[in-house]
């Protein structure tokens, strides 16, 4: 027995397509999810979508439940909020997260999805796996009381980070990007806001998440003598330059990575990735992150939206796919 199912798949760089799919009935210790909601991140799923992933990266860059490969066909997305029709008794009727592409129903094991908590509305909870990117960051940047941060870059990822940043006691954010648009997410998420030409210098940490040259460098302008970049950006295969001459070694400057690949050092002996999503969850019952939601469009309208997000035509930071009940089969 199997369950008509629909799912997005990218037919070749630039091209998506909608595909009808079998999906088998759960075997025990699985579940079968109906989707409700899922999230297209404009950052890594556009660079998928455009064939931008170096096949040096394809391993790496492979999603939990991927299907194909790089640059396609491929089924990718990570995403996905949706109700379990079928499983163990505990799980049956449960709203659940999990790291699934674009697709009506699924069928994966029961460990694979999180309960949203009763106080995260669904529509809500597909931001979890880029708040668990900021989680994650934020242990690889471990900031104190007190410290002066500001985040260069207002997308997704960015925005995740100066919202948990914003909680810190003491800690001043300024969120810093090139569009003075983001000026109203930043004031949802109750940080400040400034352009890169006005933004404030002497910072104790600088996180970076624009992707761009620009960004990078201007984030080791900001930090205060000793500071550290944190580096979130993800360039596919676009070759950066950085000014490590002039005052970089006098003044002690450090530029580190962090990616959400593997949980962070200073917290891997004592939690696993289901605790960091877990965690990620809890986070989302704060109404403010509905400020990271920028636009809906329907299941049936990716093809025609995943290429006016690539190219920028819909700005977004997460552009939300809702799938209606007479849509899934």
């Amino acid at each position: 027995m199997s369950t008509g199912a629909r799912a997005f798949w990218v037919s070749s760089p630039g091209e998506g397509e909608i595909r009808h799919v079998d999906v088998p009935d759960p075997a025990q210790g699985e579940v079968l999810v109906r989707s409700l909601w899922s999230g297209v991140s404009r950052g890594t799923e556009t660079l998928v979508f455009r064939g931008g992933v170096p096949e040096s990266q394809h391993a790496v860059m492979r999603a939990p439940f991927q299907e194909g490969d790089f640059p396609g066909p491929v089924k990718y997305g990570y995403l996905n909020v949706g109700v379990v029709e079928q499983g163990p008794a505990a799980l049956v009727g449960r709203t659940v997260f999990c790291l699934y592409p674009h697709q009506t129903r699924y069928v994966v094991p029961a460990t694979a999805v999180t309960v949203v908590p009763e106080t995260v509305p669904a529509e809500r909870a597909v931001l979890a796996g880029t708040v668990e990117t900021a989680v994650n960051a934020l242990w690889d940047a471990a900031p104190l009381a007190g410290d002066r941060i500001a985040v260069v870059g207002g997308g997704m990822v960015g925005c995740s980070v100066a919202a948990l940043l914003a909680r810190f006691p003491g800690v001043r954010v300024q969120l810093v990007d090139a569009d003075p648009a983001r000026a109203t997410i930043a004031e949802a998420l109750g940080v400040d806001f400034a352009t890169p030409a006005d933004a404030l210098g002497g910072r104790d940490l600088v996180v970076h998440a624009s992707a761009t040259e620009q960004g990078l460098t201007r984030s080791l302008e900001l930090l205060a003598d000793e500071g550290t970049v944190l580096e979130l950006s993800w360039y596919g295969d676009r070759k950066v330059s950085l000014p490590l001459g002039e005052d970089f070694h006098s003044r002690r400057l450090v530029v580190r990575s962090s990616q959400v690949g593997a949980v962070s050092p200073a917290r891997r002996s004592s939690r696993t990735y289901a605790d960091r999503l877990a965690l990620a969850l809890e986070l989302l019952a704060d109404p403010a992150l509905d400020a990271l939601v920028t636009g809906d469009s329907a299941f049936e309208e990716l093809p025609e939206v995943m290429p006016k997000l690539a190219s920028g035509e819909i700005p977004a930071l997460c552009h939300r796919i809702g799938y209606g009940q007479e849509r899934l089969t």
